[in-house]
């Protein structure tokens, strides 16, 4: 029980601290499997998966009023007069009523980007699964997509372009195509952040623009892909196993409300060429390990 618990707090760490970074948590987690492993296999496989849950929470969480049309300092501040006319009463109903115009045209821009990963991850899940979660095609998606995330920024900063920084501005269909990036997310080791993220570049986003985008796609992506694995497993683990699930998640949940607070600092003031050079030599791990150690 005690080396149970070591393992998924090793593996809740990882997942916490790598899965809103553009630098692949199922790699990581591939990685780190070989040496801190739960058994049977398929349980672990599906607690990598569920343990995301944890950090889908910690977004809603930090993002909580941005992210909610009723809040209501913001039906205040934008229907003052009709809030007034109320005398104070009934400021639920108001709420209901009044949601905040810019939150909703928000919402509705990550429901549109979800769209393509929702409907692909819901048919290809199985075959993914099967044929794409091996190390090898990790260590190559990791080494391709950070060769790809250097040449995006040095090409950007020799660029004056103005950059979108509202994000209930962008159209409907740039909203779509950054979903398309999130499509290639699906192969392992691409890393959701990182194809949601440049995609979102490339589409004329700010880099803080982008990172917040991506993290409010990935509250219904990863809800639904969580959501798939527990109805798929619902009955087939022990109550010994959900409850290593829901330490897991609890962790992850903990690591990451931390790593994207420091992550939205840092993306402020500083480049993404350190998590592409990172992944380069992440993926030469990797490969030397599978290739050539094991």
């Amino acid at each position: 029980m005690i080396l149970d618990l070591l393992k998924v707090f090793i593996l809740s760490i990882v997942e916490g601290v790598t899965e809103f970074l553009p630098v692949s948590s199922t790699g990581h987690l591939i990685l780190v499997n070989e040496f801190v492993k739960l058994e049977p296999e398929k349980f672990a496989n599906a607690f990598n998966v569920i343990i995301q849950l944890g950090a889908i929470l910690s977004v809603v969480v930090l993002y909580f009023s941005k992210l909610n049309p009723w809040n209501l300092e913001k039906t205040q501040k934008y229907f003052p007069k009709n809030y007034d006319k109320l005398n104070g009463q009934s400021k639920v109903y108001y709420r209901l009523t009044h949601p905040h115009k810019e939150t909703i045209e928000l919402w509705k821009r990550v429901i549109i980007g979800v769209i393509p990963a929702g409907i692909l991850g819901f048919l290809l899940d199985d075959i993914i699964d099967a044929y794409l979660f091996n190390p090898m095609v990790v260590a190559l998606m990791l080494f391709v997509w950070g060769i790809g995330i250097i040449l995006i920024e040095k090409k950007n900063k020799n660029e004056n372009k103005k950059r979108i920084d509202n994000l209930s501005l962008i159209s409907y269909k740039t909203a779509f195509f950054i979903g398309c990036f999130q499509v290639l997310a699906m192969i392992p080791g691409t890393s959701r952040s990182a194809a949601t993220i440049i995609g979102a570049m490339i589409l004329g986003l700010s880099r803080s623009a982008s990172a917040e985008f991506s993290f409010f796609l990935a509250i219904p992506t990863m809800l639904g892909a969580t959501l798939l694995k527990v109805v798929k497993n619902v009955s087939g683990f022990s109550g010994y196993e959900w409850i290593l699930i829901i330490i897991g998640m609890i962790l992850s949940f903990i690591v990451a409300y931390i790593v994207i607070k420091k992550f939205i600092s840092y993306v402020q003031k500083n480049d993404f060429i350190i998590f592409g050079k990172y992944r380069i030599v992440l993926s030469v791990i990797v490969f030397l390990y599978f290739l050539i150690i094991k």
